[in-house]
């Protein structure tokens, strides 16, 4: 292990994956409807915001494979360790409370109250380690409905997006 925790092959591994996500962010956002014939602006049409989000993780996967490109030719001089699992415990529960969220929670619960349950198992579940157990539920309910309440407010009063 190095700094930070990681390895050189999971800095090359999860960059080649942000790299591809992003990739089909732009895409999808290039694919998007433009309404040119409209007239609408650049700025107004759908894919802009998402166009942009996927560049920014097409140049952040590339920098991570950098680092690990880099720090792959540090280790190479030194002894090689056991590779890295690609899905370990926190990943696979990161993807169970994600496909929870938008599989089973969205649709069937008050989004407010489906992103406040979400947000709070996760904060719950990644909680420093040190914290006791009623600071941890403290903070994550709190993390929960506040965040399930800004999310909400800037969705129905800034984009104008009714929620389920």
């Amino acid at each position: 292990m190095s700094e930070g925790g990681t390895t050189a092959r999971s800095d090359l591994r999860g960059g080649a994956g942000w790299l591809g996500f992003g990739l089909l962010i732009l895409i999808g956002s290039w694919r998007m409807e433009r309404f040119e014939s409209m007239g609408a602006q650049l700025y107004a049409m759908p894919g802009f915001v998402p166009a942009l989000l996927g560049g920014v993780l097409v140049l952040l996967g590339l920098a991570l494979m950098l680092r690990g490109w880099t720090r792959r030719r540090h280790e190479a001089a030194g002894a090689g360790g056991a590779a890295a699992p690609l899905l370990n415990g926190r990943i696979a529960a990161t993807l169970a409370l994600t496909l929870l969220y938008a599989v089973v929670l969205i649709g069937r619960l008050p989004f407010w109250l489906a992103t406040a349950l979400f947000v709070a198992a996760f904060v719950a579940l990644y909680a420093p380690p040190g914290q006791g157990r009623a600071r941890r539920l403290v903070l994550a309910l709190l993390a929960g409905a506040i965040t399930s309440a800004v999310v909400t407010w800037v969705f129905q009063f800034v984009f104008l997006v009714r929620l389920p």
